[in-house]
């Protein structure tokens, strides 16, 4: 047995038998102090209702909040809580900076700059939903003030939270899936992004994701999640992207591709395939690792492992739940899955009990009361959404865009 395999058998025995090596449970949080974390949520379109819901969740929070400059959305999101302040601007709000401990910013992607640091210069805590910025000079400008800052900033890229990833994440990084062959991506949801209304002041502000002035698309505002799962996985960013994007069927007057198609070159030479569409939910989200002992499917709540013929028994497949894909068989990676055999229920751990928005605010949580390492900080966060924008720029022009590696650097 070499020493990779003794040691990746030791670490995997840990894993496998219950993440306790990580510091977040599968199950939930469980805060520490003894005053409730108050919390403000600026944005209540639909990632900011997420948001709220989440957070109802988790004992020991506080909702003290809720912002938006959208009269509607405001009064809805309004009646999901239990006597939270509401505020028409993100100024007005942090002008009560004192009567809460933490924002968590759901507002469009081109406005975090200008929320985000007015938070932080306020003198609190900020959770901010990636991607961080829709350019690279905002995006900059954000990453420098967290840097400079000395409260919390955690950058919403869900992936390094999510307990089934990070499982995961364990066995990619050993000899399971050895040498990386390719990785392929894809998010295919059948919706339309456009929120109608009868205001078209309004209907603009609501659809900003189809204005082609401020959107970074499909390729920034959904990849750059996806993006950011294989960068932590690899520890690897590419050093080039080609793309295309056409309207395959919401023929509406939008100018935003609703299709698009991606390809990822890295310097090592391994490229990834990325798809994203609005016309089709056909296999929905996830990403694929190839590697030459195996491949690692992530999707969200689930992901497993599909091991090549010639790979070697590494002595935890005795533990393995098994799920059949066509003609391949896959291993559900599981937490915790030495104890769930051992009762009997190993079939009870499969996926997560929760989306994985809650782990990254359960993150967020700890790091605000307890001073927990941040899960995705400002510079990882920055990472992954210049590489969103410039796969959000080969889309527009169908040409190669390079990313350099100063492009990488917040400065």
């Amino acid at each position: 047995m070499t020493t990779d395999r003794r040691t990746f058998l030791g670490q995997t025995a840990s894993a496998v038998a219950g993440l306790s090596i990580l510091p977040v449970g599968v199950r939930g949080f469980e805060l520490s102090q003894r005053a409730p974390v108050r919390v403000a949520v600026i944005g209540a379109g639909r990632q900011g209702r997420s948001i709220l819901g989440e957070l109802a969740k988790f004992e020991g929070v506080e909702l003290a909040a809720l912002c938006d400059t959208d009269q509607r959305r405001l009064d809805s999101g309004i009646r999901r809580t239990r006597g939270a302040q509401a505020y028409n601007s993100h100024e007005g709000l942090l002008e009560k900076a004192d009567s809460f401990d933490a924002v968590c910013v759901a507002t469009p992607t081109h406005t975090h700059r200008q929320v985000a640091t007015d938070a932080m210069a306020a003198g609190v805590h900020v959770y901010c939903e990636g991607p961080l910025e829709a350019t690279v000079e905002d995006a900059t400008a954000l990453a420098k003030a967290a840097r400079e800052s000395s409260k919390v900033f955690q950058v919403g890229l869900h992936a390094r939270s999510n307990p089934v990833y990070q499982l995961a994440r364990s066995f990619f990084r050993s000899d399971a899936v050895r040498g990386l062959v390719s990785v392929h991506g894809q998010n295919n949801r059948k919706t339309t992004w456009r929120v109608p209304s009868n205001d078209p002041v309004r209907e603009k502000a609501l659809n900003w994701r189809l204005d082609p002035a401020v959107t970074l698309g499909l390729a920034g505002e959904w990849g750059t999640h996806q993006f950011d799962s294989v960068h932590w996985f690899t520890g690897r960013y590419p050093v080039s992207v080609r793309g295309s994007g056409s309207i395959r069927f919401h023929e509406d007057g939008r100018e935003v591709a609703d299709t698009i198609a991606c390809q990822l070159a890295f310097k090592n030479g391994t490229v990834m395939s990325y798809d994203a569409t609005l016309a089709n939910s056909y296999g929905g989200r996830f990403e694929t690792l190839f590697g030459t002992n195996a491949a690692i499917k992530l999707a969200e709540t689930h992901a497993w492992m599909f091991k090549e013929a010639d790979a070697p028994t590494q002595g935890w497949e005795v533990y393995a739940n098994r799920q059949q894909f066509h003609n391949d068989e896959g291993i559900t990676l599981i937490a915790g899955a030495t104890k769930l055999a051992e009762q009997g229920k190993l079939q009870e751990g499969v996926g997560l009990p929760h989306p994985p928005l809650y782990y990254a605010l359960g993150d967020f949580l700890k790091s605000v009361s307890e001073g927990a390492k941040v899960a995705c900080s400002a510079e990882e966060g920055y990472r992954s959404t210049v590489v969103g924008i410039r796969a959000a720029q080969a889309v527009v022009t169908g040409q190669e865009v390079e990313i350099a590696e100063s492009d990488l650097r917040v400065g």
